[in-house]
């Protein structure tokens, strides 16, 4: 099987349930309850070279993004995924990590309240290695990092991770998330620490 048709066989779309209408439900939890809120589990592969495999996740909050932000990044996807990253490049709202290093830049956490707890919904700008640049690798257009994830009310939960992906607009409402893999990861055993319990 050569290269080329592995990527497009390997290409999925995955909708966000993420809606216009849900901006306006973003739960208002303030800047301040939000600090020091940390979220850690464990990050398992599905498919693919990492298949089987499982890493630490880390996700610290600063603060959650505000439906006007929301909006932006709405009408940022209208224009393309240039003009998405660009808009999205200058919110920070926390820091991401995988496997304990350093990680990046959390550019987006928005919360969405649910009947049985929480959602957030993580968009990051991704760190593109030397080999993508230098080859010019397809996974180069896949400029971002996604994670959603889903808490109870104890602050526990699960939830999906996609490390490369594109984020688009369907039907003029929904956020669209196409992964460059076979399937997304997924988030295991999160649990909330600081601030309040639930998520």
């Amino acid at each position: 099987m050569n290269r080329k048709l592995f990527v497009l066989i390997c290409l999925l779309v995955c909708v966000s349930a993420l809606t216009i209408s849900q901006v306006n439900s973003v739960a208002k939890v303030s800047t301040r309850a939000a600090q020091g809120r940390t979220i850690t589990g464990t990050v398992v592969g599905i498919s693919g070279r990492y298949a089987g495999r499982s890493s630490p996740f880390r996700l610290i909050v600063n603060r959650y993004t505000t439906p006007e932000e929301i909006q932006q990044l709405t009408s940022a996807m209208q224009s393309g995924q240039d003009e998405l990253l660009k808009t999205l490049s200058h919110m920070d709202a926390g820091r991401i990590s995988i496997s304990n290093n350093v990680g990046v830049t959390a550019n987006a956490i928005i919360r969405t309240q649910q009947e049985n707890g929480t959602k957030l919904t993580i968009l990051y700008q991704r760190n593109i290695n030397f080999y993508e640049l230098r080859y010019g690798t397809r996974s180069e257009d896949y400029k971002f990092g996604y994670a959603e994830m889903f808490f109870n009310r104890a602050g526990r939960g699960e939830g999906t991770f996609i490390p490369a992906a594109k984020v688009r607009l369907r039907d003029g409402n929904t956020w669209e998330v196409e992964d460059f893999g076979v399937f997304p990861a997924r988030l295991m055993g999160l649990q909330v620490r600081g601030g309040s319990r639930e998520g």
